[in-house]
């Protein structure tokens, strides 16, 4: 919760005469972060107070969604602290696949790193102007309140603001360690108190859960995780959370084969994952590549564009050693991409995890990648199979289809769905849960569903009913467009700066008064 000190002196100047002091620390009150680094120290430290909470109780987890806007941002926040009454726990997330399909000057891309690098760092400065501009005009409300007489100074003093961390999405960091440091440093000064880096080629990127993923070497992934690090150092955001992904779940490729120094070192550990044939000198062509491998020579098995492969079945251990590699070297978060929501899958791989690194914690992708329905509908076919249940009535290649919808089954696997995000933060070490793309699909739905009715036969009933008729009754705070965009603020705004001559939009006339 963040409370603003009063301001207890006011130096005089000439121009001071006419600027009344309780005006100017109202308006301190609804502008607290000067600054993009104001906001990351603040969150930063939000968050370490977070994971120190989840250390000692695993309930005490942290969700987040995408946002691919300011706005979006700032109604999901005010919908939180309607709903809940604080934002405790609750981040933002941003997705660099939103970002690319979004928010590029090219248009609509895929998730392969393709869009500019600079459209990162704007869009967390959007959206920090979006949720302090939530604050100054809930703010600004009370004010106003008070000014009428109510009691609300309390409200004011213990005031608990918008500005939560963003988790913000890096990718692979956009080129060299150099190239990272630059971006990372952008995203810092918009706000950004958490980076998210994954250890896929920066120039082969690829959506995590598509195909055709390249890795790097962990030398190559650890001097990007010390880049962010020292970003974060040199801007004075001593708290900056690192979030380490790995990718080699389903990855099978990699770009590069590392030099080995000693044997057991971390380039010898990934060059045993790599796939290859035993071979003999007489049957070795000119400038091909060899490994010596246990006394013999292994030519690693190469694609025509000059890949090599992974050995079929190394991809959990590469997870593991990645993810204590990435602890080990100043990651502080790990982000583990797998093909599937399964509470044991992950449990497995953290366990192997914490043996090194006790308090590994994760940051989880609850994606909608994932089939859920499905997965979970499977998954309690098969609990019903252990447990010895019937299930003649149920075809387990089937089990989408909607005749399903209300069965026992069906109730069973939306329990475990509910259920996910605390047993899996109980039994699986998850710290954070997000929805990397929760708005792209809303956005969807809601306009095709709009768009049904109000080309249809209902016309302007379809926007009546299902949207505004609905945002009275929920109290949703953008029925009052005009106020959300901040006409009620630029009133009182033009009151302190001309006085009686303001021209405001506030009158009888406003039409928003339909919506008292």
């Amino acid at each position: 919760m963040l409370t603003i000190a009063k301001n207890k002196t006011q130096k005089t100047y000439g121009y001071t005469a006419h600027i009344d002091q309780r005006t100017t620390e109202r308006m301190q009150r609804q502008n607290p972060f000067k600054t993009g680094l104001d906001i990351a120290r603040y969150t930063a430290a939000i968050m370490r107070r977070d994971m120190e909470e989840y250390d000692r109780d695993p309930s005490q987890y942290t969700q987040s969604l995408g946002a691919w806007h300011g706005f979006v941002a700032q109604q999901n926040l005010i919908s939180i602290k309607k709903h809940h009454g604080t934002t405790d726990k609750r981040y933002i997330y941003l997705s660099g696949w939103m970002v690319a399909a979004l928010r590029s000057e090219f248009g609509p891309l895929p998730d392969q790193s393709m869009h500019e690098k600079t459209a990162v760092p704007a869009l967390i400065n959007e959206i920090y102007t979006f949720l302090k501009q939530a604050d100054a005009v809930e703010l600004n409300d009370l004010y106003r309140r008070l000014d009428q007489g109510e009691d609300v100074q309390d409200q004011i003093d213990n005031y608990e603001t918008h500005i939560v961390p963003i988790i913000a999405d890096i990718d692979a960091g956009f080129g060299n360690e150099e190239a990272t440091y630059l971006l990372a440093k952008k995203m810092i000064e918009a706000g950004a108190c958490a980076i998210q880096i994954e250890n896929q080629v920066s120039d082969a990127k690829q959506c995590g859960h598509q195909d055709g993923k390249v890795t790097v070497p962990h030398e190559d992934f650890i001097a990007k995780l010390q880049a962010i690090r020292y970003a974060f150092l040199e801007l004075g955001v001593e708290d900056g959370v690192i979030v380490a992904r790995t990718d080699s779940e389903g990855a099978g490729l990699t770009q590069k084969l590392p030099v080995s120094q000693t044997s057991g070192d971390l380039a010898s550990q990934y060059l045993n994952f790599i796939d290859g044939e035993e071979v003999t000198p007489e049957q070795v062509n000119d400038n091909e590549v060899l490994l010596k491998r246990d006394g013999k020579l292994i030519r690693p098995i190469r694609l025509p564009n000059g890949l090599y492969k992974f050995k079929e079945g190394s991809n959990i251990d590469r997870v593991v050693l990645d993810c204590v590699t990435s602890l080990q070297h100043g990651a502080d978060l790990l982000w583990i991409e797998t093909p599937i929501p399964h509470i044991g899958q992950i449990a497995h791989m953290v366990g192997r995890i914490k043996e090194q690194v006790p308090n590994a914690k994760l940051v989880y992708n609850n994606s909608p990648s994932f089939n859920w329905t499905l997965s979970f509908r499977q998954q309690a076919y098969d609990r019903m199979v252990k447990n010895n249940e019937d299930v003649s009535s149920y075809d387990k290649a089937e089990l989408m289809d909607a005749k399903y919808d209300n069965t026992p089954l069906a109730d069973m696997a939306d329990e475990m769905i509910q259920a996910f995000q605390s047993t899996s933060s109980r039994e699986a070490g998850i710290f954070h849960h997000l929805i990397t793309l929760p708005t792209y699909h809303t956005t969807a739905l809601h306009m095709n569903d709009l768009s049904e009715g109000y080309y249809g036969d209902m016309g302007m009933l379809a926007y009546v009913r299902g949207v505004q008729k609905q945002e009275i009754r929920k109290g949703v705070s953008c029925v009052k467009h005009q106020r959300m965009a901040g006409s009620d603020l630029g009133d009182d705004h033009k009151t302190f700066f001309a006085g009686k001559n303001a021209l405001k939009a506030g009158g009888e006339k406003n039409t928003s008064n339909q919506f008292h």
